[in-house]
Formats: C-alpha cells, structure tokens, sequence
C-alpha cells in the first residue's frame, strides 16, 4: 500500500484551514532533496507557514510539499519530500499531529538455496473444522 503520510497531510491541512488557523509544517531540513532557506533553519529543523494567505501554487502530492513563498521579502521555490514532514500543526493552538520517522523498507533477504526452509508449524494437508460445544 502508498504511505498513508500524504493523505493525513492534506487532510489536516484541510482541517486547520476550515477551522480558520494557520498551518505550519515542521520539517527535516537535513533530509536529501530538501529546498528550503537555509537562513532561516535551525537545528537541522524548519517551521513552514502553508496557509493560503502565505504561500503561492502551493502542491501537497503523495511525493512533496511545493510552493513558492515569501522569506525576507524575497520570493523562494520550496521542496519538502513528504518524508521530510515531520508534522502539521495549527499556529493558534498547537492542534495537528507529527509523524513517526519512516525507514526506508528493506529488502527481505533470500536465504541460500541449499538452506531448508524453516518449519511453519502448521500441518499439511487440508483444513478442517472441529464443532466446540
């Protein structure tokens, strides 16, 4: 199945803005393919304003957060894979949510072919129904 990361993103999004709050974004911003002012991170971290007052084209997709917003004054592209979302949360009341850091999944290793398989401790043949009074 997709991440459910995206989904949960734009839904509290949509939450926070119809309540009339402004959504900020807390990210990642020592992750791979981060774009965002480096000026203004600090410990590694990001906080984003994505209200639709602040950010222009802004684009929520299953891959990353893109916009264009204002810092300084001066007019800046931003990209935050999703995976660098840490959490959504609203200004005037903290209420959102921040997400468990996600691994990368791993490969299942093979086992070598001259290795038996591991006993699954269930019998063979065909299953049965035992009638418990």
């Amino acid at each position: 199945m997709t991440p459910s990361r995206p989904y949960i993103m734009r839904a509290l999004y949509e939450w926070i803005v119809d309540n009339s709050c402004t959504p900020y974004i807390l990210v990642d911003a020592t992750m791979e393919d981060v774009s965002v002012p480096e000026q203004y991170v600090k410990d590694g971290q990001i906080v984003l304003n994505i209200s639709p007052t602040a950010v222009m084209d802004l684009d929520m997709s299953n891959d990353a957060v893109v916009f264009n917003g204002r810092f300084g004054g001066v007019a800046t592209d931003v990209y935050v894979p999703v995976t660098a979302v840490v959490g959504i949360y609203a200004r005037e009341n903290g209420q959102g949510m921040v997400f468990e850091s996600e691994e990368p999944p791993e490969d299942d290793p093979t086992p070598p072919e001259d290795t038996p398989p591991e006993p699954s401790g269930k019998p063979e043949g065909r299953p049965s129904l035992k009638i418990v009074k």
